[in-house]
């Protein structure tokens, strides 16, 4: 392993609970950054520029060079659409609505800023999703899950009855991708 000490910029449980799975020590401290698209930015560029953000805020918050900072962030996308987290029930099933009997992307991107470097990664996984009646969107916002997830939903959570199937990788949906996270952290951290 390596005697950096790595942060985890975030206070996403599930982030915390995937990142653990690596088996690399780290402790995790929230990123606050405006995560506003800038006008004309494709989704891609957003999610890697928000990934960086995180990771680079973190980073400059310390006062030693010894440290590396891991930034994730994750979008939905639907027919060029980016879907971010509801702002309340319409919203939801606004989202689901459009997610409905579809496929749609879902994009991590995963930053490791070290040495004031930032190295990152885009993860995409295709997500295919059944078809939805109102009432089972009204009855998933009801559940308090998608209140604060990307798209409205979780993979990983109630939400996952509604995935017909994935093309890519589900730790990826879930908010941070296993494999690029770990080749990354051995890349860059294992010298």
């Amino acid at each position: 392993m390596s005697s950096t000490t790595l942060i985890l910029a975030s206070s996403s449980p599930r982030r915390v609970e995937l990142l653990a799975q690596l088996d690399w020590p780290f402790t995790a401290q929230a990123a606050d950054i405006d995560e506003t698209p800038i006008v004309g930015e494709l989704p891609e560029q957003l999610v890697c520029r928000l990934a960086e953000q995180k990771a680079a805020a973190v980073y400059h918050q310390q006062n030693d060079s010894s440290i590396a900072v891991l930034g994730s962030d994750t979008i939905v996308v639907c027919d060029g659409h980016i879907l971010g987290k509801p702002q309340d029930a319409n919203d939801s099933q606004r989202m689901l609505t459009l997610l409905s009997a579809k496929q749609h992307q879902v994009m991590t991107a995963v930053s490791l800023y070290h040495h004031s470097k930032a190295h990152t990664q885009l993860v995409t996984t295709s997500v295919y999703f059944c078809a939805l009646s109102a009432k089972q969107m009204v009855d998933y916002w009801d559940s308090g899950e998608p209140c604060d997830k990307a798209g409205s939903y979780a993979i990983q959570g109630v939400g996952g009855k509604f995935v017909e199937r994935i093309e890519g990788s589900y730790s990826s949906v879930v908010g941070l991708p296993l494999v690029e996270t770990d080749r990354l952290l051995h890349l860059h951290l294992t010298r």
